[in-house]
C-alpha cells in the first residue's frame, strides 16, 4: 500500500516546503543551496504569469505533510523540431524512499506532458547517483552519456 494519499499540482502554501525540500536535495547532489527566496521565485514562476513557466508537482502523504516535489517546464528539441517536458528536479525526505512514491511523481510529470500534447520527458541525474539511476532503468527509462554543461552570461 502506498503512503501517498495523492500526488497533484502545488499550491502556493506549499512553496515554503517546497524550498525546504529543494534545500535538502541540493544538499543531497552536493550543490550549491537554493536562492533564499525560492519560494517567492517559485510563485512567480508556477502562478503570477499569464502561462505557467513552470510546473510543480507534490507528493502529499494520508497526514497532509508534503514529502516529495518534482519540477518541470517545456524545452524544444531542434533535432526533432519538437517540444518534451524536462524534469528538473525529483526529490523525496528521507524515509519517503523506495515505497513507491517516486514513481507516482514521475507518473504526475508524465501525466502533465500528455496534457500539454509532449510524447517525451527528459531529466539528468548525477553519475554518482546509483540508486536514482537503477530507479530511473526500473521504470523503462533509457540513459545516455551526455555530460551537461553551465556558462553565467551574467555577472
Amino acid at each position: 500500500m502506498s503512503a501517498v494519499a495523492r500526488v497533484r499540482h502545488a499550491e502556493r502554501s506549499d512553496l515554503p516546503r517546497v524550498a525546504e525540500l529543494a534545500a535538502q536535495h541540493a544538499q543531497y547532489e552536493r550543490a550549491a543551496p537554493p536562492v533564499p527566496d525560492l519560494a517567492e521565485r517559485l510563485a512567480v514562476l508556477l502562478f503570477d504569469t499569464p502561462a505557467p513557466r513552470l510546473y510543480c508537482l507534490v507528493a502529499e502523504v494520508s497526514d497532509g505533510e508534503v514529502v516529495g516535489y518534482a519540477t518541470c517546464s517545456p524545452e524544444l528539441s531542434t533535432w526533432e523540431c519538437r517540444e518534451y517536458l524536462l524534469m528538473d528536479c525529483l526529490y523525496l525526505a528521507p524515509g519517503n524512499r523506495g515505497r513507491g512514491l517516486g514513481a507516482q511523481l514521475v507518473e504526475a510529470v508524465t501525466a502533465q506532458a500528455r496534457s500539454l500534447g509532449m510524447a517525451e520527458v527528459q531529466w539528468q541525474t548525477p553519475a554518482w547517483n546509483e540508486g536514482a539511476i537503477r530507479f530511473y532503468a526500473r521504470l523503462g527509462a533509457l540513459g545516455t552519456d551526455k555530460r551537461r554543461f553551465g556558462l553565467r552570461a551574467a555577472p
